[in-house]
């Protein structure tokens, strides 16, 4: 299928938020933050647009200290659209060559995470440093720690 990137709009929103709730393995945000995103960090973020419509996103930003970095906050594809590399060409267009550096936060049991990026980062020849960054206290609900990957300095 014949799949394009690009920035996403306000009324891909709906579209984002719908993907990630039929993931079930995403922490779910509400409709109002998915649009709020398209708004303002769009330039951060792409979708994966099909025929059919949105089929795939990543949300990021540059972090406000090191420009030069990017944070990947959320990556989902539409199931129809899993296991053909969407989510790694997405992560290579939007990381391009303004970024020296990818981050994301994985919890331990996200073995698809782990893989995805350990992938982007031996494609772009870069090194994956892992450490802990979020311990399970600072959040409700048991939530599980997020280990930071830094991704970098990207290479070609």
């Amino acid at each position: 299928m014949d799949v394009s990137l690009e920035t996403p709009r306000l009324t891909d929103g709906r579209e984002m938020w719908r993907i990630a709730r039929d993931a079930k393995s995403l922490d779910l945000n509400s409709p109002y933050f998915y649009v709020m995103w398209c708004r303002d960090f769009a330039t951060t973020s792409v979708v994966a647009r099909s025929a059919d419509g949105v089929c795939g996103y990543i949300t990021g930003f540059a972090r406000p200290e090191y420009p030069d970095t990017l944070f990947v906050w959320q990556t989902a594809v539409d199931a129809a659209q899993r296991g053909q590399g969407l989510a790694r060409r997405m992560l290579h267009h939007l990381a391009g060559s303004r970024y020296r550096f990818v981050e994301a936060t994985v919890t331990p049991d996200n073995i698809e995470s782990d893989r995805f990026l350990s992938s982007f980062a031996r494609d772009r020849q870069a090194e994956l440093h892992r450490s802990p960054l979020l311990g399970p206290e600072l959040f409700p609900g048991g939530h599980e720690p997020e280990t930071l990957y830094r991704i970098g300095p990207l290479g070609a």
